[in-house]
């Protein structure tokens, strides 16, 4: 590879984004990739070698460096070892695996579950396992990006409606030709945006229609529902879900993804996904910790109620400072600023007051909807939300957002 080939096409298609992130890093304004070098209780934590209010991550019931999961991980070492000894199918079953996901099973109130190594994979193998050319999958259209690459892996015509659209959705279920297989796949609570998916009315669309319904429930367990369980018990409608699919790596502080369901899709998924096949088994401590974190989850629910005040404080002060915080009815709290620039430069006055949030822009998100996401979490204490929120408001006022 020569990377001064102008004439190479692979180098073109790389330039651009290498001028890009030079010029920010130029000017101070490259948040991504940065290093966090230590951890100081939930919700702080030490970024070049500032301590910062942390405003950015997915642990939203603060179990990140829970004593009772690094206990069980650290257990895990000592009994297992660092590793497996190779995939599921094979050799790399340890019983820690299959205790995590009878945890998962009754937790989700399913019948079984499985679990892969990521939640990314695991969206992309189950959608491209379960569908094939002829079949036809709806999807929001903000859906996840892993989502949207495990419909186009698949084969399957591929339909993405309108966000949050059923009408939309209806029309386009119901041109799709009765006898092949269907799928509707959503998230649950949008991971951009932090609003919820209209359940109720898919739940009824797919059963009109009879598609199956896959829940993306990356960033409602924890969140949704009275005991953390997610978008069925919110909506007291348990039952209502096909494919159970969440991930270990947000609320659950670990690694992995997984899903939960019928016990005839389980047993089809273990023989028939080739991540499930072909991808290392998770390593003990992860397996261990997700198992764990799921009892803590319902052994300490104060959390939850902590959370829900917590973000009812962030999101309502945010919105009484003058922020369109769009639609979010959800821990994930976006401040939109319109342009990148303008994101960058909210982020650079945070950072630089030691509050840790972080923009999104385009192309993660469409032209003109640039933000900062930020996150609100049950460690939280009022006092240190006032500060993030005011922090944000004098950078707000100073940029011209509010």
């Amino acid at each position: 590879m020569d990377i001064n080939n102008q004439d190479d096409v692979l180098v073109h298609r790389m330039q651009a984004m290498l001028e890009r992130v030079a010029m920010l890093k130029e000017h101070d304004l490259y948040f991504y990739n940065q290093p966090v070098s230590e951890l100081r209780g939930g919700a702080r934590v030490v970024v070049n070698g500032r301590d910062m209010g942390m405003y950015a991550s997915y642990s939203y019931l603060g179990l990140v460096g829970h004593s009772r999961i690094n206990k069980a991980a650290q257990d895990a070492v000592a009994k297992y070892g660092t590793g497996t000894h190779g995939v599921r199918t094979l050799a790399g079953s340890l019983k820690i695996h299959d205790e995590l996901e009878e945890t998962i099973s009754e937790f989700k109130k399913a019948e079984a579950a499985i679990t892969y190594s990521s939640g990314y994979v695991t969206n992309l193998t189950v959608i491209s396992t379960l569908l094939g050319r002829g079949d036809y999958v709806f999807s929001d259209k903000i859906n996840h990006a892993s989502i949207v690459d495990g419909c186009m892996m698949s084969g399957a015509k591929f339909r993405r409606f309108r966000h949050n659209d059923m009408a939309q959705l209806e029309r386009m279920l119901a041109e799709a030709p009765s006898d092949v297989g269907k799928l509707v796949v959503a998230d649950s609570v949008f991971s951009m945006d932090g609003d919820i998916i209209d359940f109720p009315k898919v739940v009824e669309l797919c059963k009109k229609y009879n598609a199956w319904l896959m829940i993306d429930e990356a960033h409602s367990v924890g969140v949704l529902g009275k005991t953390g369980r997610g978008i069925e018990e919110h909506f007291d409608m348990y039952g209502s879900i096909d494919i159970k699919m969440g991930t270990l790596s947000k609320t659950i502080p670990s690694v992995g993804g997984y899903v939960a369901g019928k016990k005839e899709l389980i047993t089809y998924l273990r023989h028939a996904s080739r991540a499930y096949i072909f991808s290392a088994a998770l390593p003990p401590a992860q397996a261990a910790a997700a198992n764990e974190a799921f009892k803590v989850i319902l052994d300490e629910p104060w959390r939850i109620d902590k959370l829900n005040a917590n973000t009812q404080q962030f999101l309502g002060g945010l919105k009484a400072r003058g922020f369109d915080t769009m639609l979010s009815e959800t821990a994930i709290v976006p401040v939109l600023c319109v342009e990148d620039n303008t994101a960058f430069a909210m982020t650079q006055y945070a950072q630089h007051h030691d509050v840790f949030v972080l923009p999104v822009v385009s192309p993660a998100v469409a032209v003109g909807l640039a933000r900062l996401r930020a996150t609100v979490l049950a460690a939280h204490e009022p006092d240190e939300i006032e500060y993030a929120m005011d922090i944000i408001g004098e950078a707000g006022k100073a940029l011209g957002v509010i």
